[in-house]
């Protein structure tokens, strides 16, 4: 498969693709003519990496997450770990984003949004 076709398969932009090329993650053979040829482990590889991505792994995560795939000694437990580590950041934002929902609530609902000039998310925001 040349990358379009692999582009099509996947759902992921060209860009990305040689993007994961450069940096190692996956690596498709090259024709004579210097195209790449992708194989059906490119394929695997790269629905593996979409659907990871999907789930927020970082590039790091990603490249051990295939390291560990790739590894069939690997134990279970080094995988979860990922994912626990993952989960744990995922959290940690969800966290953030819900005081700064709840910040927001409260200056938006302190603010008269009349005429005056007076304006509690302007103060709030200029306090910082």
């Amino acid at each position: 498969m040349n990358i379009g076709e692999i582009s099509r398969e996947t759902g992921l932009p060209a860009k990305t693709i040689r993007y994961y090329e450069d940096i190692g993650l996956i690596a498709p053979d090259r024709g004579d003519n210097g195209y790449r040829r992708f194989r059906e482990r490119d394929l695997h590889k790269l629905n593996f990496l979409g659907r990871a991505r999907a789930l927020g792994f970082t590039i790091e995560d990603c490249r051990t997450l295939l390291a560990l795939y790739e590894d069939e000694t690997r134990a279970s437990a080094d995988v979860k770990a990922v994912a626990e580590d993952h989960l744990h950041r995922i959290e940690e934002k969800i966290a953030d984003l819900k005081s700064m929902r709840d910040t927001l609530r409260h200056l938006v609902n302190a603010c008269a949004g009349d005429d005056r000039p007076d304006c509690p998310i302007l103060r709030d925001l200029g306090d910082a």
